[in-house]
C-alpha cells in the first residue's frame, strides 16, 4: 500500500511540476483528492454509518494518503462521509470542513482559490460532478456498488487541469480483502 501512496504523491508532483515556460516561477498548484464515501451499513435510516468493509476502506484511504500532505479535509454532513475520512483526520490532526453538496460550482470555486492539498469526501452522484466542476475528467459515472475510485485533480496556477484516476482497496465489496500491490 505504501507504493500506492507513493504513486499518488509522485503523480501529483510530476503533473504539477511542468512550468508554462522556463522564465515563469511556478506557483504551487491546488491538489484535490476526491473519493466517494466508503461502503455504508444498512440500518434503515437516512444517515447510516459505514459498514465493516467501509471501516477497512477508510483505514486504507488513510494509509494511501498518509504521505500526500493533505492540508484540508472537506465532507458532506453525513455519518458515512465523515467516518470515511476519520482515520486520516485523526492521524493528521486536521479539522473537517463541511460543504454543501447542493452547490458544487460554488464549492469548486472555493477549492480552486484555496492553496494546498485537499481531500473531499462525497457521494456517487456528487464526486464525479465535482471533478468536472474543477475542470477535471470524471470518466464514467460511478456504479452503485463502486467505492474504490480515488481522483487526483491538479489545478496549476496556469495551464490545464490534470486528472489522475486511481483505485484503492477492494474493487467490489464481495471481494473481501483490499487488493495488494505486487
Amino acid at each position: 500500500m505504501r507504493r500506492l501512496s507513493f504513486l499518488a504523491c509522485l503523480l501529483a508532483s510530476v503533473i504539477s511540476g511542468c512550468a508554462p515556460n522556463a522564465d515563469t516561477p511556478l506557483a504551487d498548484p491546488v491538489v484535490v483528492y476526491l473519493v466517494r464515501h466508503a461502503e455504508r451499513a444498512e440500518d434503515g435510516t437516512n444517515d447510516p454509518p459505514i459498514s465493516e468493509a467501509g471501516l477497512a476502506r477508510a483505514q486504507e484511504l488513510a494509509v494511501v494518503l498518509e504521505d500526500a500532505g493533505i492540508d484540508h479535509v472537506h465532507s458532506t454532513d453525513l455519518k458515512r462521509t465523515r467516518q470515511t475520512g476519520a482515520p486520516l483526520v485523526e492521524a493528521a490532526g486536521l479539522a473537517v470542513q463541511v460543504y454543501d453538496p447542493s452547490d458544487l460550482p460554488a464549492f469548486a470555486a472555493t477549492l480552486r482559490a484555496a492553496p494546498g492539498r485537499h481531500l473531499v469526501l462525497g457521494h456517487s452522484n456528487t464526486t464525479p460532478e465535482l471533478v468536472a466542476a474543477l475542470g477535471g475528467d470524471a470518466g464514467e459515472p460511478l456504479e452503485d456498488g463502486e467505492y474504490d475510485r480515488l481522483y487526483v485533480v491538479v489545478i496549476p496556477a496556469r495551464g490545464p487541469v490534470s486528472t489522475v484516476l486511481l483505485h484503492y482497496g477492494a474493487h467490489d465489496p464481495s471481494e473481501g480483502a483490499p487488493m495488494q500491490m505486487p
